[in-house]
């Protein structure tokens, strides 16, 4: 895969992005009613993340093409705890080093804005992703987070990020 960048989300990607989205989610059978990929938010990417409602959200391109995203959004109007939210990769996009990048990215973010703790749900089926986070320093938890809407996921962690 050519080099590629990491910037923040223009309103011209945000087709692209809702695209990736979709197509990732129904790839892991995230789709319906409690998962990501189906939230409002997904038509309309770049209105919705902005750093005056301390959130974020990253595109990953290449050759001027996008290859995934993900970000950050205080999680219920949480001033202490955000989540790592919509980080999606084209399958061509895996397995170099991008999902790390974005993620790195969206923490440091993260501890900009002054949050204390980054949430996260997934899916079991999304092994690359989960050994990322524990990578990362995300840990396991038992049950989603009390604040958490997104009932299909299978899969809750929690990253202290020590501000």
């Amino acid at each position: 895969m050519p080099d590629f960048s990491i910037r923040k989300i223009q309103p011209s990607d945000d087709p692209q992005i809702k695209s990736i989205i979709e197509s990732v989610g129904q790839e892991f059978g995230a789709i319906g009613e409690g998962f990501g990929p189906s939230d409002a938010e997904v038509s309309a990417m770049s209105m919705n993340y902005n750093a005056s409602h301390g959130s974020v959200y990253y595109v990953a391109e290449t050759s001027g093409q996008i290859k995934g995203g993900g970000g950050i959004a205080p999680l219920a109007f949480s001033k202490d705890v955000c989540e790592l939210k919509k980080l999606f990769l084209l399958p061509e996009a895996r397995g170099y080093g991008i999902g790390k990048k974005l993620t790195v990215a969206c923490l440091k973010e993260a501890q900009s804005f002054g949050f204390k703790q980054c949430y996260l749900d997934t899916l079991a089926s999304m092994e690359g992703a989960i050994n990322l986070y524990l990578k990362l320093g995300f840990k396991l938890m038992d049950e989603p987070h009390p604040l958490s809407i997104h009932s299909g996921c299978d899969v809750w962690m929690l990253k202290e990020l020590g501000n």
